[in-house]
C-alpha cells in the first residue's frame, strides 16, 4: 500500500471483499456498479415503482428508496413486489436516517439498508460537549446496544448494510472530539465497523460523502488507510453529496468520484444531481467507462515516498513569478493560436467585453489571465489584467507579452536570465538536460502536458518528481480534450485538472479543445470552483431530491440561482428536508430548507434564523437575509 491505494503510478483496483445484494456483487472482482435514488414519495407506490423502472432501464444496477419512518419502511414490501412482478430483479436499498426501528423493518424486505452513523443513535443538536474517556466509552456502548439488533436481523435475512457517513451530519459527539474533518468522518464509520467486525458481520459497504470535493477525497483516502491498519477491506460506495445541477453538478461529481477511481478506489458509484435520477446514470456510466478502457500496463517512474499530504490540502510550495505561484490563485490560459487573426470580439468568450463608445473593457469574474496566440499578432491595446504568451515574431512588450518555447529546443546563449519565460515539457521528461535548464533559468514557468489518453497519473508523477528534486518553479497543467460530447468533456477535464488541484498541484491550467469557447471557459472556471482553488461565482449546494423532499427542488434551485447567481463566493444550500439540512449543507453561508408542506426555514450557517416561511415568500426572504448580513450586492447591468 502507498498510504491509501495499491500504487500511485500503475492503475489497479483496490482489492476489497465481495458483498452480495441479491444476485449483484459489489467489490471483489465485480465491475464498478452504478446506482441512484428515487425522488418520489415512498408512500406513492405506483410512482416509486414507475420511477425505479425508468432508472433501471437507463442502466441503474441498484435502486435506493428513502424510508424516513415505519410506514415507509413497511411500504417497501409493496414496492418491491411490484418491481419484481414487472420482471426486474434489481436490488433495492432502504435509506434510513434517525429511525433504527425503520431500519430493522426494512432489513427484512430489501437487499441492503443504508444507515447514517451520524444520526442512527446520536441526536444532533449542534452543541459542543467535553467527554471524559469513561463518558466516551458509555456513548459507544449505547451505539453497540442499538446497532447489534440490526446486525442480527441482517445476518438472518442475508441483507447487506451501507454505513454512509456524511460530512454535514456528523454527530455532536464526533464533532466535539474530532471536528468536521475527514478524520471525524472516518472515525464515525469506524465505530460502527468495529462493532460489526466484533459481531462477525462483514456484509458492509462504506461511503464518506461530502459536498466539498477536497473533504470527500481526503476522507475516502483516510478511510482506506485506517481500514488497512485494522485488517478491513470493505467495498467503497463513492459519491459527492449535494453536487447540484447541470454543468456544475457534473463537474463536481466527476472531480470527486473520478479522482478516487483514478487510484483504483471505488466499487459502486452514485452521481448526485438536482435532476431526475435517470439523468444521473449516463454520467455515472461515462465515469466507469473511463476505467474499463484504461491502460493497465502503463509504466511510470515508481514513487518510493509520498512527499505531500494526500489527506490534507497543502499547496505545493513555489516561487512567485509574474502572477503565478506562491499564494496566487491558479491562473487560466486560453488558446487562441488557431485563429487567423485576433480582434476584440475574440476575447468575449473569455470574459473580456470591449465598449468602443467608452473605450473601456468590462471584465467578468471568469476572465482568463493569459491568452496564447502562437505566431499571431495582437494589434490593439489589452486590458492590464490580460497578458499574452507567444511563440515568436511578435512584439515583445514584457509588461504583457511573454515568450514560450519547448524546453528541449531552448538555447541558453544570449538569453537574459531575468526575463520571465514559459517552457513547455512532457510529463515523461525526467532528463538531466531538462532539470539543468530549469535550474539555470530560475525565472521560468513550466507548462506540463502529456500525450496520454488519461494523463492524470502521468502528470501527477512529474509533480512528485518536482518535489523530489526541489523544483519550485510554478507549473501550469496543460490538457488536450477534443472530439467529445459535452458530458464526457466535462468528466475528463474535471479529473485531469481537478484531481491535481485538490492535492495542491498546479499554478495554472491551460485547456486545448475544440469545444465552443465560452462553454470551455465556463467549464475551466467550474473545475477551479469545484476544487475550491479559485472561486469565481456563487456556489449552490443542492441535494438531488428524494421521497423526503417537501418542494420542487429543481424549480426552486432555478429561482434561487436566477436571483443570486451574481454573488461571487457566496455558498447557498438548497435542501429538500430537515434530514439534508442544516447538517448536509455543512459549509454553506446560507440555507434554504424544507420544514413542512409549503413551508421553508432559512439558515445563516448552521443557525436557523427564519422559521416556517410560506414557500411563495421564501426566495424573497432569502435575498433579505443575505442583504441583512452584508453579502448582497446589486447585479450589474453589463
Amino acid at each position: 500500500m502507498q498510504e491509501y491505494c495499491s500504487s500511485l503510478t500503475k492503475f489497479s483496483r483496490l482489492k476489497t471483499r465481495e458483498v452480495m445484494l441479491g444476485k449483484i456483487g459489489i467489490g471483489g472482482n465485480n465491475p464498478i456498479r452504478i446506482q441512484s435514488m428515487t425522488t418520489t414519495n415512498t408512500m406513492d407506490t405506483d410512482a416509486t415503482v414507475a420511477q425505479s423502472i425508468r432508472m433501471i432501464e437507463a442502466g441503474c444496477e441498484i435502486v435506493r428508496i428513502t424510508a424516513p419512518s415505519l410506514k415507509e419502511a413497511l411500504n417497501l414490501e409493496k414496492i418491491k413486489k411490484k418491481i419484481r412482478q414487472s420482471g426486474f430483479n434489481t436490488p433495492l436499498v432502504a435509506d434510513i436516517h434517525f429511525t433504527p426501528n425503520a431500519a430493522e423493518i426494512a432489513a427484512r424486505i430489501v437487499e441492503k439498508v443504508r444507515i447514517n452513523p451520524g444520526n442512527y443513535v446520536d441526536k444532533k443538536r449542534f452543541e459542543f460537549y467535553e467527554y471524559t474517556e469513561k463518558n466516551y466509552k458509555q456513548e459507544l456502548n449505547k451505539i453497540r446496544e442499538r446497532f447489534i439488533p440490526l446486525l442480527r436481523i441482517c445476518r438472518e435475512e442475508g441483507t447487506a448494510l451501507r454505513i454512509g457517513t456524511n460530512h454535514g451530519s456528523l454527530s455532536d459527539r464526533i464533532m466535539s472530539h474530532f471536528g468536521d474533518t475527514p478524520k471525524g468522518m472516518v472515525e464515525s464509520a469506524m465505530e460502527f465497523l468495529r462493532i460489526a467486525v466484533d459481531e462477525n458481520f462483514n456484509d458492509i459497504i462504506i461511503s464518506m460523502k461530502a459536498s466539498n470535493t477536497q473533504i470527500m477525497v481526503q476522507a475516502y483516502r483516510l478511510l482506506v488507510k485506517n481500514m488497512y491498519k485494522e485488517n478491513m477491506n470493505f467495498p467503497l460506495h463513492l459519491g459527492v453529496t449535494e453536487a447540484g445541477e447541470a454543468e456544475d453538478g457534473r463537474i463536481k461529481s466527476s472531480l470527486g468520484i473520478g479522482t478516487l477511481l483514478e487510484d483504483g478506489l471505488g466499487d459502486t458509484i452514485r452521481v448526485s444531481l438536482t435532476e431526475e435520477p435517470e439523468h444521473e446514470i449516463p454520467i455515472a456510466r461515462e465515469l466507469v467507462k473511463r476505467y474499463e478502457s484504461i491502460d493497465k500496463d502503463e509504466i511510470l517512474k515508481p514513487v518510493t515516498k509520498i512527499l505531500y499530504n494526500p489527506f490534507f490540502l497543502e499547496r505545493r510550495k513555489t516561487n512567485s513569478i509574474l502572477n503565478f505561484g506562491k499564494d496566487s490563485v491558479p491562473r487560466v490560459i486560453a488558446n487562441l493560436s488557431k485563429l487567423k487573426s485576433i480582434s476584440h470580439l475574440d476575447l468575449i468568450p473569455y470574459g473580456y467585453l470591449y465598449s468602443e463608445p467608452t473605450d473601456k473593457w468590462h471584465i467578468s469574474d471568469q476572465a482568463v489571465d493569459y491568452i496564447y496566440v502562437g505566431s499571431n499578432q495582437v494589434n490593439f491595446n489589452l486590458p492590464s489584467s490580460l497578458s499574452v504568451i507567444f511563440d515568436k515574431n511578435n512584439k515583445e512588450n514584457f509588461d504583457q507579452f511573454f515568450r514560450v518555447v519547448p524546453i528541449n529546443n531552448f538555447n541558453l546563449n544570449g538569453y537574459n536570465k531575468g526575463t520571465p519565460i514559459f517552457f513547455t515539457l512532457d510529463a515523461n521528461d525526467f532528463s538531466e538536460a531538462t532539470k539543468n535548464i530549469i535550474s539555470k533559468i530560475p525565472n521560468s514557468i513550466l507548462i506540463l502536458g502529456s500525450k496520454k489518453k488519461n494523463p492524470y497519473r502521468n502528470l501527477r508523477r512529474w509533480f512528485i518528481y518536482a518535489l523530489e528534486h526541489k523544483i519550485r518553479n510554478p507549473i501550469i497543467i496543460r490538457d488536450k480534450v477534443n472530439n467529445l460530447k459535452n458530458d464526457k468533456f466535462l468528466i475528463d477535464i474535471s479529473i485531469d485538472f481537478g484531481g491535481l488541484l485538490i492535492d495542491g498541484f498546479g499554478d495554472g491550467i491551460w485547456l486545448d479543445t475544440d469545444q465552443e469557447p465560452s462553454l470551455a471557459n465556463e467549464a475551466v472556471f467550474g473545475v477551479l470552483q469545484a476544487s475550491r482553488t479559485r472561486i469565481s461565482k456563487t456556489e449552490y449546494i443542492s441535494c438531488p431530491s428524494c421521497g423526503r423532499t417537501l418542494f420542487d427542488l429543481q424549480e426552486t434551485t432555478g429561482k434561487i440561482r436566477e436571483r443570486t447567481s451574481h454573488l461571487k463566493g457566496v455558498k447557498i444550500g438548497v435542501m429538500g428536508c430537515i434530514v439534508n439540512g442544516p447538517g448536509e449543507m455543512a459549509d454553506a453561508d446560507y440555507g434554504y430548507v424544507g420544514t413542512g408542506e409549503g413551508r421553508i426555514s432559512l439558515y445563516k450557517g448552521q443557525d436557523m434564523v427564519k422559521r416556517n416561511i410560506p414557500s411563495h415568500q421564501a426566495v424573497d426572504e432569502l435575498v433579505k437575509l443575505i442583504a441583512e448580513n452584508g453579502d448582497w450586492v446589486e447585479p450589474s447591468n453589463v
